[in-house]
């Protein structure tokens, strides 16, 4: 059970979270226990939604993509939320367990992923194993793959659900049993 005490679902204010609840059970990433917990803060449990939303299901960069991303940077921060969760999206995509998991292993040499694909798994790792090898040179690397926005939103992806992640760690937060595979 988390550190925190989660607010009893019917007692969230709906019209604050009924829209955002319908996108997390759409997506299932994050589960309803993100919003009893988070809801403490009203505003931010709404802006941190938003903010995680924006990042993972929308945008340009390949939702299944950033959902592999999302699952190797748990291997990071050690986290048993999000460790757990998958998106729905990503599976409607066609995206499996055993996509996810070369991924999260040793993706460079695996021939199911594209350079540009590669690259964007190496950032990920890089950012928090070696950030001093993201340097303008391996900047360089990935304008030959993707568009400078394309970069922003993956690093920003990157960033903020890591940041969630180990948030999310130190609540001791377990996924609900519905949201798991």
């Amino acid at each position: 059970m988390s550190i925190i005490k989660p607010i009893p679902l019917e007692t969230l204010n709906q019209e604050k979270f009924e829209y955002r609840l319908n996108l997390a059970r759409d997506l299932l990433v994050p589960d309803e226990l993100f919003f009893q917990i988070t809801a403490h803060a009203p505003g931010y449990a709404e802006a941190l939604f938003d903010a995680m939303y924006q990042s993972h299901a929308l945008g340009e960069v390949d939702h299944t993509l950033k959902e592999i991303i999302r699952v190797r940077l748990t291997q990071f921060s050690k986290d048993t939320y999000f460790s757990k969760l998958r998106s729905k999206k990503a599976k409607d995509l066609g995206l499996t367990e055993e996509k996810i998991k070369a991924g999260c292993g040793n993706f460079s040499n695996d021939n199911q992923f594209t350079p540009a694909e590669k690259w964007a798994l190496n950032y990920a790792s890089l950012m928090y194993s070696d950030p001093k090898m993201v340097n303008a040179n391996f900047y360089d690397q990935g304008k030959k793959l993707y568009s400078e926005a394309n970069i922003i939103e993956l690093g920003a992806f990157i960033a903020f659900h890591y940041g969630m992640q180990m948030f999310m760690r130190t609540l001791k937060m377990l996924p609900l049993d519905n949201s798991t595979q």
